[in-house]
């Protein structure tokens, strides 16, 4: 289904040829959801590979975060295209100058990257599940191991040697998967709002950040649903890294634009008519104020007055939805608001939801998709503390 664009009437004209443009709400997403995959990988890379003990208490939820996310990723791009059962072929007769093309092989290698290192991570724990479980469960967890019962010192140290060589091959497979997505917009010439060399940084910082704010939401919520204490210093310790990289992020979107301003290319007048008009709530207030510097102002005042307990957990939790608000933001006015513009610089054009399987309503679906399988994954796989030779856990 396509997307019909109509003309703005804010300023000049537009052929009929530019006023249906298949990248629709869909087309945000998959973005959104690769950026969320890669920040969530990162947050467990911090402590399985870098040894930040702050980060102890959400490295394997990061990774089941990371895992659910990017299973639902291909759906987003299976839902835009027009004959479905068609993108396998895509796999078996590569096309290897097609950037597209090329998401196949990416996101299948990291997939497979991720459910190994998930595996190595849980294999102990499953062990212990399976000597503690009777019947169905007994054989499902043993399945999960592979028949497997060895957790002698000697097993669990090859588990931590892959684990760990596993998370040094991802951190650049994660970030090459979403700079990958940055490559795609930035690429395209024959659109100024989108061919930036500047595009695969902001698209990789963005993800950071989302990723990071997506955990610090998600791990006091499910702290909260199962009665248990926050680690403080855990949130701290999430909330400074994002309070750092959101920073850096403002930085190379502001420069990004300043840029685009400064060449000023022929069509620029539209741009500004653009920046100025329809898209200054959405860009200027939303994305830029509301969702980046008033969080960079609340964090920076709560670690500068040593803001502590539920104070700073609420803190955090608030500037973590605002930038989820901010990377959707940008997102949403990068691929819809880069066909906003018409492709001859002489007009603009206005979105108009599609529906149906492109719509707002199958987007919001696609999105609560990877929750609802991290919370059956969460119930079979706890993430939350070290197992120990006891009686059958409980979520």
């Amino acid at each position: 289904m396509d997307a019909v664009f109509h003309a703005s009437p804010y300023i000049g004209y537009v052929y009929p040829n530019e006023t249906i443009i298949p990248w629709t709400v869909m087309i945000v997403v998959y973005p959104y959801m690769t950026g969320l995959v890669a920040g969530a990988f990162s947050v467990s890379s911090m402590y399985h590979v870098f040894g930040m003990e702050s980060f102890k208490p959400v490295a394997r939820f990061a990774l089941l975060t990371a895992l659910c996310f990017m299973l639902f990723v291909p759906m987003t791009l299976l839902l835009h295209l027009g004959q479905p059962q068609r993108a396998f072929n895509a796999m078996i007769t590569p096309h290897l100058t097609s950037a597209f093309a090329a998401f196949g092989y990416f996101a299948a290698f990291y997939s497979i990257l991720l459910m190994l290192e998930t595996w190595f991570a849980f294999r102990e724990d499953n062990v212990i599940r399976a000597r503690n479980a009777t019947g169905i469960r007994r054989s499902f967890y043993r399945a999960l191991t592979l028949w497997s019962d060895d957790i002698s010192e000697k097993a669990l140290s090859f588990d931590h040697k892959w684990m760990f060589a596993l998370a040094i091959i991802g951190i650049p497979s994660a970030h090459g998967l979403h700079g990958y997505v940055g490559f795609v917009f930035g690429s395209l010439k024959s659109r100024e709002w989108w061919g930036s060399d500047m595009m695969p940084v902001i698209f990789l910082f963005s993800a950071i950040i989302s990723g990071i704010a997506v955990l610090i939401v998600l791990y006091t919520l499910v702290s909260k649903i199962r009665k248990t204490p926050i680690d403080e210093a855990c949130v701290r310790g999430m909330a400074g890294a994002l309070w750092g990289f959101l920073m850096f992020t403002l930085l190379l979107e502001g420069l990004e634009f300043a840029n685009v301003v400064y060449k000023a290319k022929e069509g620029i007048e539209v741009i500004m008519e653009y920046v100025t008009g329809p898209l200054f709530y959405r860009y200027f207030v939303f994305q830029f104020g509301v969702g980046a510097i008033v969080p960079i102002i609340v964090l920076g005042l709560m670690f500068m007055r040593s803001v502590r307990g539920k104070a700073f957990i609420v803190g955090a939790v608030i500037c973590s939805l605002l930038v989820l608000m901010n990377v959707f933001l940008m997102r949403w006015n990068v691929v819809i608001g880069g066909q906003e513009i018409a492709k001859t610089m002489r007009g603009l054009l206005t979105y108009q939801d599609p529906g149906g399987r492109e719509g707002l309503t199958a987007a919001l679906s696609v999105l609560s998709g990877p929750l609802i399988l991290l919370f059956i994954l969460t119930r079979f796989l706890p993430p939350w503390a070290e197992m120990s030779e006891e009686p059958e856990p409980t979520q």
